[in-house]
């Protein structure tokens, strides 16, 4: 079973490395976001039109101890890319499907179980090295005279062990329901539809954009659940400083919950994978 979930995954990694051409246009959305949206929307310039100063704690409510809205924001794009670069993950299955490759591959001796994992581990490398790549260049902007990720707080061993956990539970298990829903499905008409009805919601109900302090009441008590939001907030926690004071629980739990989130997801995905991959007589 080993030796089967080592090759496939192999070569699976293969064929993305040597796809730099989609790995290069999955970077364009994120730069495009962190370059244009993220350095025009600063609320912090709304202390040029008032004359009134505007007290700093005023900005540190908005955005929950981030000392800036990019800061904010760029936290948030981490978990925007780690969710959104997993659509594409599930829409290779359906093409697999319409050239005969997923066919001859459940010919061979490997399992469903094994099928779905080995594209779970190659499809769930890239989402994670983007979301990594935008957290470093949103730190790199802030060196060109733009503005950049400012991290405000001594991030410990454990703080960064729970940034890069928050990360890569995000990435999988959004990684997992999307390949799932590419086995279950054959035109990639219908894949997008529902994919973007998933991916869009919860993107929209997170607090990964939206600065938290301007929230109306009802979409923070949803916000405060979804899964997007509970991996940012472990990052937002432990990249600034004093951010815990805004935040009503520890990173640790935000990040347990995630866990739950992603427990539930993957069993629903292998439910999902093993009907589709099982034999038809």
């Amino acid at each position: 079973m080993m030796r089967e979930l080592g090759a496939l995954t192999r070569r699976e990694l293969l064929r993305i490395a040597r796809n730099p051409q989609a790995i290069v246009t999955s970077l364009l959305l994120p730069i495009l976001y962190l370059v244009l949206f993220g350095q025009a929307f600063n609320l912090n310039n709304i202390t040029k039109l008032s004359p009134y100063p505007i007290p700093p704690t005023v900005f540190l409510q908005l955005y929950r101890g981030a000392p800036s809205y990019f800061s904010y924001f760029a936290a948030g794009m981490t978990g925007f890319v780690a969710v959104t670069a997993t659509l594409f993950v599930g829409a290779n299955v359906i093409f697999d499907r319409l050239f005969g490759t997923l066919k001859r591959t459940s010919a061979s001796p490997a399992t469903p179980t094994v099928i779905f994992g080995a594209r779970l581990i190659a499809g769930s490398v890239q989402p994670i090295c983007l979301a990594f790549l935008v957290l470093g260049l949103s730190l790199l902007l802030g060196h060109v005279g733009l503005s950049g990720l400012d991290v405000t707080a001594s991030v410990s061993a454990l703080g960064a062990v729970e940034i890069v956990a928050a990360i890569v539970i995000l990435s999988v298990m959004f990684a997992s329901l999307f390949i799932a829903i590419g086995f279950s499905l054959e035109q990639p008409q219908t894949y997008f539809a529902i994919v973007n009805a998933i991916n869009l919601p919860v993107l929209l109900t997170s607090a990964a954009l939206y600065p938290w302090g301007i929230l109306p009441a009802w979409l923070k008590s949803v916000a405060s659940y979804n899964p997007i939001t509970l991996a940012v907030n472990v990052l937002r926690e432990n990249l600034f400083a004093g951010a815990s004071a805004y935040y009503p629980y520890s990173a640790g739990v935000y990040l347990l919950g995630l866990f739950g989130w992603a427990l539930a997801m993957f069993i629903l995905a292998v439910l999902l994978a093993r009907r589709a991959l099982a034999p038809r007589h």
